[in-house]
C-alpha cells in the first residue's frame, strides 16, 4: 500500500518521509530472508570435520548520500564520494564477497553441514554466515541485505523460523570461534609453497582456510597473523571465488559427499 501524507507538508519534507518509508519497506524485505535446510552436524562435536572458510580483508561498507541514504559502498556508483575522501575507488569491491558467498553456500559441502562461514571486513567488522543462509542472486539485493546487516547486527529467517540469525555481526577476534587447536592456512598466489588443499582433509579434522575478499594486493600484505602457513593451491593466480570453488571441491572429493550408498 502506497505511504500518504497530510497536504500540509512542504514537497521537499513530502518526498524526504517517502524515501524513508520506502527504504523502511525495502528493510523489511530484507530481514525475511528464505533459509536452506541443511544438517545440523555443527552443532553436534566441536571437534568433528568441517571445513571452515574466512574471507579477509572483504571490502563490506556503508556510506551515506544525500540522494539514496545508506548504501554499499562500490567502485562502480560510488566513485567520486570515494575519491572526494581521498581513497583508492578500485578497492570498493563488494562484488568479491557476493561472488564467494554464492559459490560457498551453493557447494555440496555446505549442503551436508561441513561447511562454516566467517567474514572479516577491512574495517575490522566481523560477521558469522549461517550455512542455512539463502543469498540473493543479484548484486542490488545483497547490496541492501549488507545494509541492513550493518545497521541492525543480524538478518534473520522469515516467518516461522524468524528466530534463526543468518547473517550476524560478532565481536572480535575471529580466532574465539574456532575450534581449538585447529590448522590455519592461508592462500595467496605469491606463496612458494604449493599444495593441493586435498592434504588437509585427510586427518579428518576441523580445517580453516583464509582467503582474501580484497580486489589487489595479498594476506602478506595485510598482516595477517592468526594462520600457521600460507600456500598457493595453483600456479595460476585465481579468483577469491574460484579458489572458494577449488577447496570446496577438493573437500568434497576426500570426504565423499557425493558418494551416495
Amino acid at each position: 500500500m502506497a505511504t500518504r501524507f497530510p497536504r500540509r507538508i512542504s514537497g521537499k519534507k513530502r518526498r524526504k518521509l517517502k524515501q524513508i518509508a520506502e527504504e523502511n519497506n525495502s528493510a523489511d524485505e530484507v530481514e525475511t530472508q528464505e533459509y536452506i535446510p541443511v544438517p545440523k552436524r555443527l552443532n553436534r562435536d566441536p571437534n568433528e570435520k568441517r571445513l571452515i572458510i574466512i574471507l579477509e580483508g572483504a571490502s563490506v561498507e556503508t556510506g551515506f548520500t544525500k540522494r539514496e541514504g545508506y548504501q554499499l559502498l562500490t567502485s562502480d556508483k560510488h566513485h567520486g564520494l570515494l575519491t572526494k575522501e581521498g581513497r583508492d575507488p578500485s578497492l570498493a569491491r563488494p562484488d568479491i564477497t557476493h561472488q564467494c558467498l554464492l559459490m560457498l553456500l551453493d557447494s555440496p559441502l555446505n549442503q551436508a553441514g561441513l561447511l562454516q562461514i566467517f567474514i572479516h571486513t577491512e574495517k575490522n567488522v566481523l560477521i558469522q554466515v549461517s550455512p542455512q543462509t539463502r543469498i540473493p542472486r543479484t548484486f542490488e539485493r545483497f547490496s541492501g541485505v549488507m545494509v541492513q546487516l550493518l545497521q541492525k547486527l543480524v538478518v534473520r529467517a522469515a516467518g516461522s523460523d524468524s528466530h534463526v540469525p543468518l547473517l550476524k555481526v560478532i565481536k572480535n577476534p575471529v580466532c574465539d570461534y574456532l575450534p581449538t587447536g585447529c590448522y590455519k592456512i592461508g592462500t595467496s598466489h605469491k606463496s612458494n609453497k604449493f599444495v593441493d588443499p586435498i592434504v588437509y582433509a585427510k586427518d579428518q579434522k576441523p580445517v580453516v582456510f583464509v582467503i582474501g575478499a580484497f580486489a589487489h594486493g595479498s594476506l602478506e600484505d595485510r598482516s595477517v597473523d592468526y594462520t600457521e602457513e600460507t600456500v598457493s593451491i595453483s600456479h595460476y593466480p585465481l579468483s577469491a571465488a574460484y579458489t572458494c570453488a577449488v577447496i570446496c571441491s577438493k573437500f568434497s572429493e576426500a570426504w565423499h559427499v557425493e558418494v551416495t550408498d
